[in-house]
Parts: C-alpha cells; sequence; structure tokens
C-alpha cells in the first residue's frame, strides 16, 4: 500500500473504531470462522487488520492464544478495551503493516482475517505474508465481502464513496485465483450474507460532505434491481441489504 492509503485507511478507521463495533451484523457468523479454522486449544492464532478486537476476543475462548494487528491506533485501543470488558487474558495487539508483518515464518497454526481484504491495494501480496508466518500444518482464513462480476464495479462505486478507504471487492472468481496461485492446499469456499440497515450504516461512517443523501439514493433506486450485488430492500419503514461474505480457507503443506 502506498503511504497515501495507508493514511486514509486510519483516518477512515480513527473515526470508524467506536461505532463499527456497534453495527448490527458485525459479531455475525463468528462461530462459522472459528469452525472452519479448525482451531484446537493449543493453537496460536494471527488476526490480521483486527480492527477492535470482535473476531480475535471470540476466537481467544478457543485458542491458547491469539495476536491482534492493526495498522489503526484507534482501533487497537478498542480492541484492548474489549479484551479487558471480556476478562480475557490470552490476548496480545499490536500495530503493524500488513505487507510486511513483524513476525518469523511459520509462527501461527491459524492466520486469518475478516473484512479487510477490499482495503488493500496488493491482496495477493497480503495473503502471502500470511502464509508466510503460518505453519506447516496450519491454516490460513479470509473472510470479505464477495461479490458477481457483473455487480462489482457498481460495488466498488457505492463502497468507495461511502468509505474513500475502500479499494476493490474481489468477485469470486478472484478470489478463487488469489488461492489457487498461493501453493495452500485442500483449499475451500463457503459464504454467508451481513444484513445491514441502511441508517445505521450510514451513522457509522464517514463519507465525503453530500455523499451521504448519494448514497441513500443510490441504495434506495437499487432495490427491486439489484445493480450493486447487496439485495436492498423495504422492511416497513427502513432499507436494509445484505452485504455477500465468502470465506475462503487453505491449509500450509507440511
Amino acid at each position: 500500500m502506498s503511504k497515501d492509503h495507508r493514511s486514509i485507511i486510519v483516518e477512515q478507521f480513527s473515526q470508524q473504531a467506536i461505532p463499527f463495533a456497534r453495527v448490527p451484523g458485525h459479531l455475525d457468523s463468528i462461530q462459522l470462522l472459528i469452525e472452519l479454522s479448525g482451531i484446537g486449544h493449543g493453537g496460536t492464532v494471527l488476526d490480521v487488520a483486527c480492527g477492535p478486537g470482535l473476531v480475535a476476543c471470540e476466537f481467544a475462548r478457543h485458542a491458547e492464544h491469539v495476536t491482534g494487528i492493526d495498522i489503526t491506533p484507534a482501533m487497537i485501543e478498542q480492541a484492548r478495551g474489549r479484551q479487558q470488558e471480556l476478562q480475557l487474558a490470552n490476548l496480545t495487539w499490536m500495530m503493524g503493516d500488513v505487507l510486511s508483518l513483524p513476525y518469523p515464518d511459520n509462527s501461527f497454526t491459524q492466520v486469518i482475517t475478516r473484512y479487510s481484504f477490499h482495503h488493500f491495494t496488493e491482496p495477493g501480496a497480503v495473503l502471502a505474508e500470511m502464509i508466510r508466518v503460518c505453519a506447516p500444518g496450519g491454516r490460513v482464513l479470509v473472510a470479505d465481502v464477495a461479490l458477481e462480476p457483473d455487480t462489482s464495479a457498481a460495488y466498488d462505486e457505492m463502497e468507495i464513496m461511502r468509505d474513500p478507504s475502500h479499494t476493490h471487492a474481489l468477485t469470486t472468481g478472484e478470489f478463487d485465483g488469489l488461492f489457487r496461485r498461493s501453493g495452500l492446499t485442500d483449499c475451500s469456499q463457503s459464504s454467508y450474507g451481513v444484513e445491514i440497515e441502511l441508517e445505521s450504516q450510514l451513522r457509522a461512517s464517514f463519507p465525503a460532505p453530500g455523499n451521504e443523501e448519494r448514497l441513500r439514493t443510490m441504495i434506495t433506486a437499487d432495490i427491486g434491481i439489484n445493480r450493486l450485488g447487496i439485495a436492498a430492500r423495504w422492511r416497513g419503514e427502513q432499507v436494509f441489504y445484505t452485504v455477500p461474505i465468502s470465506v475462503f480457507v487453505g491449509g500450509k503443506a507440511c
């Protein structure tokens, strides 16, 4: 990532640090990730781009130790607060860059990341770093937005307007290609949807002036059309939509 893009990420997520963790849906499906990761009580986990620690803290209930790394100080502060609130002792937090993870080769039995790849300008390089620090016989897991090719460009337009740190939501085919070329073995893919209420999401976002109303118009105009790939719909007087998430998992050869 360029220095400018890192700055945009830090700026956005410094603002989103508190509201991000409160968006309904962001705690959903973590149990699925735990099951797919194959984590056991002797496991050591690295959560890449850990944000406010939602995933790391849940994994800590099942692992020997979990390390969370993020580029945004405000997110690490929220993660530490969540750890204290949940009275979990087996977590470590670190500031760091995902393109150069500050750990030796083969350090963790599971290396995971959730909802981060669409912020990366070089997702393949990040995946390579995740594989490098994963121990032989361990597993690498990535959960993120994954779209059909005919909706990808429109979704990117919407998300960049909402959050300028967004780069590109990979299509399911692009994700599959990344994992097939990665050298990981026994790769599998699962999926789920995150249901989001539009106004809650806008309150947790910090778009440029004027873009909030543009987003509201763009999403409500897509009801019944689905050009954005998020199945926007009315529920009473509220607009809901569902973000499609794919989970890709692969093993590192022994």
